[in-house]
C-alpha cells in the first residue's frame, strides 16, 4: 500500500518533516541504532547456536564419564588403571572401556603445534591431541582410511615425559592418527596416508590412519576439526578420564555402579568428575547458550523500544495535525488517503534511519573482528534487518494512522 506513493506525495510528507527536525532526527537516530545493533546481534546469535550445534564425531549419547584421583602418588598407577579397567568392564551393559587424557568440549587436552619440515621456522597447524588405549571403539570414532594402532606401539605417558625431559626421543610414539579435515589441510588433494609431520625439531610421526571427524578438546577457535591421536597410554594417577560406552538409557545405572566399583576398589582416592558426556557439552556451551539469551533478550528490547518510539511519536503528531486531516477530509480525501499519508511518511523515517543503521552495522562488524576475531557479517543480514525494520514499522504506525483516518471532516469546521 504505502509503495503506491508517487514523488508529489512524498513532497509534502518531507516539508511537514522538516518542521520537526529535531524528533524526527532522534527517532532516526534510534531506528538507525536498533538496526545496527539487531543485525550484528542476530549474526553473534547464530554463530552461537552454529557452534552448539557442531557435531564431535564421537558416540555422545552413549558415553559416561569418570576422573578419579589419588590423595597421595601411586608407584602402581599402571597396575591399578588395568585393574579398574577390567573391574569396569564386568559391569552389566558396558560394551567399552577406555582410560583417556580428555575427551571433546573439554579444557584439559593438550594442543601441539606441528610442522611439515622440521627446519621450517613457523608451525604448520595447531592442533588438539588425545591419549589412550581403546580410545576409537570407546568414543565411537569412526576410522576413514588406514589402519589403527598396534599394541607394541603404544608409550605409557611417563616415558613421553622423560622423553621431553631428556631429548632422548627414542621411547616417543613414532605414529599417529589425524582427521580428514586435518589431512586435507596440510596435504591438500592428495593422499595423508604415510605422510610425515614433525613436532619440534626431533619428533617426526608417519600418519597411519585418517579419522572422519574428532573435535579437539579445546582452543576450538583454532580450528575445531584439527585433531591428532598418538599411541600414548595414561593412567589414573596422571588425571586419566574413564570413558564409558553403553547403551543410552543404562548411562545412570552404569555411572552409578562404576563410581561404586572404582572407590571399591581403592577407597584412598576421590572422585573429581562424573556424569555423562551429553552434560559435558551443556556445561561447556553454557557461556554460550547465556550470550544468545541476552543477545535475543537485546534485540526484543530495541525492538519494542523502537516501536512504541514510533507509537508515541506519529500519535503525538496525529493529535497535532488534527485540523490539518480534517481539512483534507473536507476537501475530498477518504480514509485510505490518510492512511497512506502516514504510513509513507513512517515508510520514508524508517527508509533513513536503515540507511544509516546499515552504516553503522558495517563499522560495529569491522570493531568486532578486529577486538573480538569474529568474522565479516554477510550481507543478507542488512536487507533482512531493513525489511524486519519496515514491517516494524508499518505495525506500529497502523494504530496512530487508523485513528487519523477515523478523523471526521467536521473537525475542519469546528476549528474554524
Amino acid at each position: 500500500m504505502i509503495f503506491k506513493a508517487n514523488a508529489m506525495q512524498a513532497r509534502p510528507i518531507l516539508s511537514a518533516l522538516r518542521r520537526h527536525k529535531l524528533v524526527m532526527g532522534l527517532l532516526i537516530l534510534q531506528i538507525a541504532l536498533t538496526c545496527a545493533i539487531v543485525c550484528n546481534s542476530v549474526f553473534l546469535i547464530s554463530q552461537r547456536l552454529e557452534r552448539m550445534r557442531m557435531p564431535s564425531g564421537i558416540a555422545e549419547h552413549e558415553l559416561a564419564l569418570v576422573r578419579m584421583a589419588y590423595i597421595s602418588g601411586r608407584s602402581d598407577a599402571k597396575a591399578r588403571a588395568q585393574a579398574d579397567l577390567v573391574a569396569l568392564r564386568e559391569i552389566a551393559g558396558v560394551r567399552q572401556v577406555s582410560l583417556v587424557d580428555a575427551v571433546p568440549f573439554s579444557t584439559d587436552g593438550p594442543n601441539d603445534y606441528i610442522r611439515l619440515d622440521p627446519q621450517q621456522r613457523q608451525p604448520s597447524l595447531d592442533v588438539g591431541a588425545y591419549f589412550g588405549q581403546n580410545l576409537l571403539p570407546t568414543l565411537g570414532v569412526r576410522l576413514m582410511a588406514g589402519r589403527g594402532f598396534q599394541s607394541d606401539e603404544f608409550v605409557d605417558s611417563s616415558r613421553v615425559t622423560t622423553a621431553l625431559e631428556t631429548g632422548n626421543f627414542n621411547t616417543f610414539p613414532h605414529v599417529m592418527l589425524i582427521t580428514q579435515a586435518m589431512a586435507q589441510r596440510l596435504w591438500p588433494g592428495q593422499s595423508a596416508l604415510g605422510k610425515s609431520v614433525y613436532l619440534g625439531k626431533n619428533i617426526g610421526l608417519q600418519v597411519v590412519g585418517i579419522l572422519a571427524r574428532l573435535t579437539r578438546s579445546g582452543a576450538l577457535s583454532r580450528g575445531a576439526d584439527y585433531s591428532m591421536v598418538l599411541p600414548v597410554s595414561v593412567s589414573s594417577s596422571e588425571g586419566g578420564l574413564y570413558v564409558i560406552r553403553c547403551a543410552p538409557q543404562d548411562r545412570a545405572r552404569v555411572l552409578k555402579a562404576a563410581v561404586a566399583r572404582l572407590e571399591q576398589l581403592d577407597p584412598n582416592r576421590i572422585l573429581l568428575q562424573q556424569g555423562t558426556f551429553d552434560q559435558l557439552r551443556a556445561d561447556f556451551f553454557q557461556a554460550d547458550r547465556a550470550m544468545a539469551g541476552t543477545l535475543v533478550g537485546v534485540c526484543l528490547a530495541l525492538l519494542i523500544i523502537t516501536a512504541l518510539g514510533i507509537v508515541g511519536l506519529a500519535s503525538f503528531w496525529v493529535a497535532q495535525r488534527r485540523k490539518q486531516i480534517g481539512i483534507r477530509r473536507a476537501l475530498g480525501a477518504t480514509r485510505g488517503d490518510i492512511l497512506r499519508y502516514f504510513q509513507t511518511e513512517n515508510f520514508l523515517i524508517v527508509t533513513v534511519g536503515i540507511a544509516l543503521g546499515t552504516v553503522l552495522a558495517s563499522a560495529i562488524n569491522l570493531q568486532l573482528m578486529k577486538f573480538n576475531a569474529m568474522t565479516r557479517l554477510p550481507l543478507f543480514y542488512l536487507p533482512a534487518g531493513a525489511i524486519a525494520l519496515w514491517c516494524l514499522g508499518q505495525i506500529a504506525i497502523l494504530g496512530p494512522a487508523l485513528r487519523a483516518s477515523n478523523v471526521p471532516p467536521m473537525v475542519a469546521t469546528r476549528s474554524v
